[in-house]
């Protein structure tokens, strides 16, 4: 089946992460067509989709091999090359791109320092030269803030011809994620009118339950914000005397758990939940 799609690969040397975020009329386009490890790079592969090309770009990236001669060996063992998008993004920024000469219009690609962004059955080349535009205005900020919102701007110039289906934003740093894995974020959204929207509204919850407050925002604890929380964690069910293990108690049934670190200073993230979980 043709996936109609645009995409962008990227890598942030600074904060030492990659990623891949992909929109598409294709159901679950990420499941098949985003692949990234931390460290080694990312690739999208797209438009008669060979899934193969993502595990086995990573493999020749993590070996060492450019993004550029990956991309060369990935096609030259493909007689559907010509029906075939990619990009690629290496260890270093090095970026590739490849849309075949059968690709449905509009089809192309883009490439920059640390990207490279295609589509393929697009309405027009603006979906691409907004997204491109989007992500190259966001430089310094976190990748997956500037991938979405490249996304975004890329639908709002046109996107898909076909129409919207499925999206996915995933985003890998080594020790960057939960309890210390790899992947910061792994995003999908598989069947949805609005899949950019939506995606929007799971990046939200994203950094709600995994966002990482600056330690100079949070408050340190005093005895009346001491006896908020005792009053507030004991009318939601948790009374066991220890401020500390209470807290942490709640925040591990509201999956805030990352977010608390004894009671003597709180995230300003969970002392709003608990004051909206209490709130009446």
């Amino acid at each position: 089946m043709r996936s109609a799609t645009f995409s962008i690969v990227a890598c942030d040397p600074v904060r030492r992460e990659w990623g891949v975020a992909i929109a598409s009329r294709f159901l679950a386009i990420g499941a098949l067509s985003a692949w990234a490890e931390a460290e080694v790079g990312a690739v999208a592969t797209q438009s008669f989709i060979n899934a193969a090309h993502g595990e086995e770009g990573l493999r020749l990236l993590a070996g060492g091999t450019s993004a550029d001669a990956a991309l060369d060996l990935l096609l030259a063992g493909d007689e559907g090359r010509d029906l075939r998008q990619l990009g690629i993004v290496d260890a270093v920024g090095r970026s590739a791109t490849y849309t075949g000469s059968r690709c449905m219009d509009w089809a192309g690609g883009r490439t920059g320092d640390g990207y490279a962004a295609q589509g393929n059955m697009l309405v027009s080349a603006a979906t691409l030269d907004a997204l491109v535009s989007e992500y190259e205005s966001r430089a310094g900020e976190p990748l997956g803030d500037r991938l979405l919102a490249a996304m975004e701007a890329g639908q709002a110039a046109g996107g898909d011809r076909r129409g919207q289906q499925s999206a996915v934003l995933r985003v890998m740093r080594e020790g960057g994620g939960y309890g210390g894995a790899s992947v910061v974020m792994d995003l999908r959204v598989d069947d949805h009118a609005r899949p950019l929207v939506e995606l929007r509204r799971l990046r939200g919850l994203h950094e709600l339950y995994f966002g990482r407050t600056p330690e100079s925002r949070w408050l340190a604890v005093d005895a009346e914000l001491r006896a908020e929380l005792r009053e507030r964690l004991r009318a939601l069910g948790h009374d066991g005397g220890d401020l500390a293990a209470d807290l942490f108690a709640w925040a591990g049934v509201e999956n805030l758990e990352e977010r608390v670190r004894g009671a003597d200073r709180i995230d300003p993230v969970v002392l709003t939940e608990i004051r909206k979980a209490t709130a009446g």
